[in-house]
């Protein structure tokens, strides 16, 4: 296929600064590397975190946008899926954002916990624009480096994919760490994108209720279009206020299950409380350092016998499960009520601001000038 010379690409330049669009080279590709002409990318909290510099290690510039879905316009060599079938420019596909996980350090081998890898690098987050191109989902096409993990995106809609976006693997690694049963109640805690994909699963995993406590209430209303059973506004509320509701909720037990997803320290103790004796917490919400939460070891954990798992990232399991999820008529019905908001290229600062105050549900990136 032919190609441009260059891609046009939202760059942020530094912490606090604005993004500005910029015209990138397109690289020589390596042996077994592709070229993604982008369709749509997103604008996530992990972004509004960026132009912070609330993460470490960003190597700024950087072109954002870590999850995306396009069509494979050139590819160099052989880029196969996981049965080993090979790609073919013209594919639609999405792609495992995290890249160079080595797959033979103590923590990919012995602790099968490959997203605590030292190796692994982000697309749209710790790879930088000088050293690494374009390797974010604002631009018209992404670089995918050798090893990159291309999925079919065949029978799923890219709007569909894209309501779930980054919040998608996300949200299934922490239901799967949740290990919901058959009949449980689960409450999440946020109704952003994480805690809106976290209900969805919940659902297909079998909760007979599912709560949501979040806001606003457009965030709360695409709660309910997803599966969750009851809201609460925590605006104006009490944390007792709070802890009643779910108590009244819950034949005055708590949740088998509480998914924290709200990126707030204090959420993470709210989780505890919220919870039923001997039941389970997921804390995925603290992807980014907003400082200390106090709570009562005896009242809060140990008392309640409960068990507290940590969530971190995804792996591929959970962008292809995701996928094939998004196949079913069922879980293709949840994910549609999902509001979704684009943007062009030169819009990527008005649409982090829509983020970052809570009044877009999921911004995506059109890359259109």
């Amino acid at each position: 296929m032919s190609v441009p010379n260059v891609s046009l690409a939202a760059v942020m330049p530094e912490p606090g600064a604005a993004v500005e669009v910029r015209e990138v080279p397109l690289p020589d590709l390596e042996p077994d590397s592709a070229l993604l002409k982008v369709e749509l990318s997103e604008v996530c909290g992990t972004d509004v975190y960026l132009r912070e510099g609330r993460l470490a290690g960003v190597p700024y510039p950087i072109v954002p946008g870590h999850v995306s879905v396009g069509e494979l316009d050139k590819i160099r060599g052989t880029l196969l899926d996981v049965n080993g079938k090979p790609f073919a420019e013209g594919d639609r596909v999405t792609f495992l954002d995290v890249h160079r996980t080595c797959h033979t350090c103590w923590y990919c081998t012995v602790a099968k916990a490959s997203t605590r890898c030292p190796h692994r690098k982000v697309y749209g987050i710790t790879y930088g624009l000088n050293d690494d191109g374009l390797t974010g989902g604002w631009a018209q096409y992404i670089y995918l480096k050798p090893g990159a993990r291309c999925i079919r995106m065949d029978g799923v809609p890219s709007e569909l994919y894209m309501a779930g976006g980054c919040s998608l693997p996300t949200a299934l690694h922490a239901v799967e760490r949740a290990d919901v049963r058959l009949g449980d109640t689960v409450l999440v805690l946020g109704s952003g994108p994480v805690g809106l994909s976290a209900i969805g699963f919940a659902k297909l995993s079998g909760a007979a209720r599912v709560l949501c406590i979040g806001a606003p209430d457009t965030r709360l209303s695409s709660a309910s279009r997803i599966g969750a059973d009851a809201t609460l506004n925590f605006t104006d509320r009490s944390d007792e206020a709070r802890l009643e509701w779910v108590r009244s909720q819950t034949n005055g037990r708590g949740a088998d299950v509480t998914i924290e997803c709200t990126g707030v320290p204090a959420a993470v103790t709210q989780s505890m409380r919220f919870t039923r004796d001997n039941g389970t917490v997921v804390v995925v919400g603290q992807y980014t350092d907003h400082g200390e939460t106090a709570f009562n070891p005896h009242l809060d954990l140990n008392q309640k016998h409960l068990d507290i798992r940590g969530c971190w990232g995804s792996d591929y399991s959970h962008f292809h499960r995701g996928v094939d999820i998004l196949r079913m008529p069922a879980a293709a019905a949840l994910w549609s009520g999902i509001t979704l908001d684009s943007y062009r290229l030169s819009q990527t600062n008005e649409a982090l601001a829509e983020v970052e105050a809570g009044r877009a549900i999921k911004a995506l990136i059109v890359p259109e000038p």
